[in-house]
This record gives structure tokens, sequence and C-alpha cells, in this order.
């Protein structure tokens, strides 16, 4: 065992496309044949949630960072799984934590068994944790968030996980000392949700609360994907109304 987690560590920054297990390869980000059962599992026992890696999206943000190793070696350096008593987060702990999504789908699940590896499932878990957040943050930073910073002309931040929680608000822009505008990005699904006016009144209160305390407007920003498959700012008018807020904070 100790033998074939050395392997797995060893081979993790190297090229998927030997390994059987593997369709084919976005950037870093590996697509694997079997992905919805091991999704399933990793779902199912919590394995990717913030109690057990670390809140991904927060660090990924906080790095900021377009360079892949040097995301690897902040995520290393800083993750933490966010409970009491969390423990920081290894190399080997990922390695463990595949163990234990194999031992799971093992006990648990039966079909495609014979062709599901140990090895497999250690090497999702880092691609999953790793890889596929950082090529996450990449798009992201090269679709709608980086989009609003480039016209605005304005550093767009990513809010704090309490910020997130408590306003519901996924980006702000700091106007001066003490004045933040909230941004919260969303896909077009969303917006054409069966449900919007529900959400949109939950979220109108969290927004209040913002801009009580922080004095700036909370805007919604949806994004969809073009016919070229890339994310695009849908509502664009909304820009001129953050700019407006944006003129509104410096002048008051």
């Amino acid at each position: 065992m100790k033998a074939l987690i050395l392997n797995i560590k060893q081979n993790f920054n190297q090229s998927d496309m030997g390994k059987e297990w593997i369709n084919n390869i976005d950037g870093y980000n590996s697509k694997y044949k079997r992905e919805t059962l091991l999704n399933y599992g990793m779902n199912r026992w919590g394995l990717n949630k913030a109690q057990s890696v670390g809140a991904t999206s927060e660090l990924i943000r906080n790095c900021a960072s377009t360079d892949y190793n040097t995301w690897v070696e902040y995520y290393f350096n800083h993750a933490v799984q966010k409970k009491k008593d969390g423990i920081r987060i290894t190399r080997e702990y990922l390695c463990e934590l595949g163990e234990i999504l194999y031992l799971k789908l093992s006990e648990n699940v039966h079909s495609e068994l014979e062709r599901i590896t140990e090895e497999e499932c250690i090497d999702y878990v880092y691609n999953l944790v790793i890889n596929r957040t950082y090529e996450g943050y990449i798009t992201e930073i090269e679709t709608i968030y980086g989009q609003l910073e480039k016209i605005l002309g304005k550093k767009i931040e990513a809010a704090p996980d309490e910020w997130d929680r408590t306003f519901a608000v996924d980006f702000y822009i700091k106007v001066k000392e003490e004045c933040f505008i909230g941004i919260q990005i969303k896909p077009i699904s969303t917006k054409s949700s069966i449900n919007q006016y529900q959400w949109i009144e939950q979220n109108k209160s969290n927004h209040e609360r913002f801009t009580d305390k922080y004095k700036g407007k909370v805007f919604f920003v949806f994004s969809r994907k073009n016919a070229q498959g890339k994310k695009q700012i849908d509502n664009i008018d909304i820009v001129e109304e953050i700019k407006q807020e944006i003129q509104r904070l410096s002048n008051s």
C-alpha cells in the first residue's frame, strides 16, 4: 500500500493520458471514464466538502495566481479542514481520501466494481481538489469576473466566506473605506428558474443588510454561453448601473 501511494504522489503532476481511466484532458483537469460513479461517491460521503478538503473556492481566489504550480504550493501550505480541530491538508491526506472513496464504493456500490481501482480513486481525488479547482478558477477570471474588471476598470475581489453565507455576495468592489459594492454572479439558468421570485426575494433581504452595513448596492450579474461556448455577461445593462453606483459612493 505504501508503495502504491508513493507511486501516485510521484505521478500526480505528470500527464494523465497514459492512465486507463482517463477519457480526455482539459488543461490540467482530467475527465474520467467513470466520472459519474466517482462523483457520486465524493458527494454522497462528503469527501469534497470544505470540512474534508478545505474551502477550495476561497483558497484559489485568495491565491489569485494563474500559475498552476503556484496554486498547488499555495493549497498545500494553506488548506485546512473547515471544522473544529481541522487538520492541514497534505498530499498524503488526499491519498487517504482516495482510499476512503474506494472503500466506500467497494462496500456500497457493486456495479462497475470490477473495473474501478484504488489507484483511480486516489488519482481522482487529487485531480478534483487541485486540478479542477485551478481550471475552474482560470475560466472564471477569464470570463465574467475578468470581463467586469476590464469594463469597470476596478479591482473585483472574492467575498469572504462569511459574506457569501450572510449576504449572498460572491464578489465585491471597494470604492473607499467601509464603502463596498456587492456582486452576485449566476448562470442564466438561475435567472429563468421556476422559483425565481422566491429566490430573488430571499436574497433581497440579505442584500439589503449588506447595503445597510457597507452603503453600496448588490448587483446580480447573469452569465450565459455564446455560440462559441464561451461565457459572457447576459444582462450587460447592469454594468452601467454598477458604474453609477461607484460614482454615487465616490461622491458621498
